[in-house]
């Protein structure tokens, strides 16, 4: 699927939450009320006037298919949250915070990251999407997000989710093709140096696969 309005969106993450068979011990009556939430929540963005970007999974649906969610992921500064009382924050550190909506759950990305503010500023676009515009972050923003974020889960252990953004990354590389010299060097202000060669060594087998594969199916 290809996400092109708001209501596509909701149903993303309704069927992740409904297909997802940890969730099926609980109450899973409400899961259409996701729908009726993501389109209120964009609403209130938009008339609140909220300077915010769309990220993860579901920005990811909008130039690959495959993705599954159960969440919607936002840049935004903690001040424009004060504009939105209805998202009820039920957990945050200095970079990130978790919210809850109506039904919905949110994952925050704070502007008090300094990488997360230049996505939103530098590497978002408006997209249309059908119903109202959507600031989406862009391929490149999408890539500095995901490949900043490696090195922590790394060191957290999470094979899986290192296994997901490994997978992302490569295939909005072999999809789109971007200027990975320039997003890595963009990358140098915001990283140590030894995550900074950690993400290096990773795109350098990201590429080496993506190469195998086309040497073996013909470039896309």
């Amino acid at each position: 699927m290809t996400i092109h309005s708001t209501r596509q969106i909701g149903l993303v993450i309704r069927n992740a939450v409904v297909f997802n068979v940890r969730n099926w011990q609980g109450d899973m009556m409400n899961s259409d009320s996701l729908l009726g939430a993501v389109e209120r929540l964009f609403a209130l963005l938009e008339e609140r006037s909220v300077d915010y970007a769309l990220v993860g999974g579901i920005a990811l649906l909008h130039y690959v298919e495959g993705r599954n969610t159960e969440d919607l992921d936002l840049i935004v500064a903690l001040s424009d949250l004060e504009k939105l009382p209805e998202i009820k924050l039920v957990s945050q550190d200095p970079y990130f915070a978790r919210g809850q909506f109506e039904t919905l759950q949110i994952d925050l990305l704070l502007t008090a990251n300094p990488l997360f503010a230049a996505v939103r500023e530098k590497h978002a676009t408006v997209q249309d999407f059908l119903d109202r515009e959507v600031p989406l972050a862009t391929v490149e923003g999408l890539l500095l997000l995901k490949l900043y974020a490696l090195p922590s889960l790394y060191r957290q252990g999470g094979f899986a989710r290192v296994g997901i953004y490994e997978a992302d990354i490569a295939t909005l590389i072999q999809a789109y093709q971007p200027d990975l010299d320039s997003l890595l060097d963009e990358l140098s202000g915001y990283l140590g140096d030894s995550d900074l060669r950690e993400i290096r060594n990773i795109v350098s087998e990201i590429r080496g696969r993506i190469e195998r594969f086309q040497s073996r199916n013909g470039p896309d």
